[in-house]
């Protein structure tokens, strides 16, 4: 059989030529198109339901999130393994699935059955699938340092929930975009007990008080000399004043009650349970990015890098984005390493041929087989969605020194 294909080769040579020009330009393309990565991606396909339960006890989160979520989700189909965890006012359900399952397929049918279930859970649980994103996929990471003390740790954390994070969100190949560290602002109403007792209240009505007096009403149009006008009662709050002319009810003598007459009203920090330090220097606000699942990992920190960038020009004076990981600079290093292992071992098949054939096309035709084989190897990486890391860079080095 070989030595039939050696005559046809022989005998057809524009084909054959044509054929390696063909796998050579494939190839070239391959290499192109191929994701670049510094580790390879060995990850469970994987979905996460992160459910929050604020101020609940592990153990009530348990009872009453993880557990009903957990068996739900136990019949899923392709689902190999469920696990779940109960943590202090969070609930963490990991979906495991068979090795090849699409992702994607895996999330709908994970929202199917979420759905399912959702109307057992406690009102104030909120149930959420995580991003789709693998164990790797954390690429980045940055800290927003002021140099100059003019902003708190609650205004770099504004900055970055309200500003950075939706821009960063927007690059091509982001999943998600996790904010670590400072403090969160929230308007924090304190009840005194004795006034609430005295005015003959409760904290539901209190509570119910403050939702209902955050809203806003349309109330259709009005027709005036030939023209509409929309009706709109606005009611957002938008300061501690707005919060504190809050009605919850009148008293014996028909006097409006007020929520600033049972309460102190401030605004303070959210509960926290971490803090995020550089350098110990002290403490900043940072972000993780979170690549999407099968994306070119070194493309898509250079995306995240020229946005930064950008950004950093929108920021208040004294304000300055520093990273703190950055794994591009490995995938360089790693993939200048290979490549510069796989030249020394080209040269070194190169010569060894050269000097044990002593035959000058002869050994060309070893030589010049073997970038063609390289290229071939990436058209298979392509199709396969297998991206170039370090050990099947690795591979190829390998073989070409055997």
């Amino acid at each position: 059989m070989i030595a039939g294909l050696i005559r046809w080769s022989i005998n057809n040579r524009f084909l054959v030529l044509l054929a390696t020009g063909f796998v050579v330009a494939w190839g070239i393309y391959s290499v192109k198109q191929t994701p670049v990565d510094a580790l390879p991606d060995l990850s469970d396909v994987q979905v996460i339901i992160k459910t929050s339960f604020p101020g609940q006890a592990p153990q009530v989160v348990e009872d009453q999130v993880t557990y009903p979520l957990t068996t739900a989700m136990l019949s899923v189909p392709k689902a190999v393994t469920v696990r779940g965890y109960s943590f202090f006012g969070d609930s963490y359900v990991y979906i495991i699935f068979e090795d090849g399952t699409d992702l994607y397929w895996a999330r709908s049918r994970v929202l199917e059955y979420l759905s399912q279930v959702a109307g057992q859970l406690p009102d104030s649980a909120k149930p959420a699938l995580g991003p789709d994103a693998t164990g790797v996929g954390w690429v980045y990471e940055y800290a927003l340092v002021d140099r100059t003390g003019k902003h708190d740790l609650s205004q770099l954390r504004s900055l970055q929930d309200w500003f950075l994070k939706y821009e960063l969100q927007t690059v091509h190949g982001v999943a998600e975009v996790a904010t670590i560290g400072g403090m969160v602002r929230q308007y924090q109403v304190v009840v005194d007990p004795d006034k609430l007792r005295a005015f003959g209240m409760t904290l539901a009505m209190v509570k119910m008080a403050i939702q209902s007096g955050n809203q806003e009403a349309g109330g259709s149009v009005v027709e005036m000399g030939e023209a509409e006008y929309m009706v709109r009662a606005t009611g957002y709050l938008d300061s501690l004043s707005d919060l504190a002319d809050v009605p919850l009810g009148v008293n014996a003598n028909g006097t409006p009650v007020l929520l600033s007459d049972i309460a102190e009203l401030r605004i303070g920090p959210q509960m926290r349970r971490g803090i995020a330090e550089l350098n110990g220097e002290g403490e900043v606000v940072g972000a993780v990015v979170i690549m999407r699942w099968g994306e070119n990992a070194s493309k898509t920190i250079a995306a995240v890098k020229e946005r930064l960038a950008e950004l950093q020009r929108s920021l208040p004076d004294g304000v300055e984005i520093v990273a703190t990981y950055d794994r591009s600079s490995l995938i360089d290093r790693a993939v200048e390493t290979l490549q510069g292992k796989l030249i020394e071992e080209f040269l070194v098949v190169a010569l060894v041929c050269a000097v044990f054939l002593f035959h000058l096309r002869s050994s060309a035709i070893v030589i010049l087989s073997l970038p063609v084989g390289i290229l071939a190897a990436f058209i298979v990486m392509n199709m396969q969605g297998l991206n170039a890391n370090i050990m099947s860079l690795g591979g190829i080095a390998i073989a070409i020194g055997a």
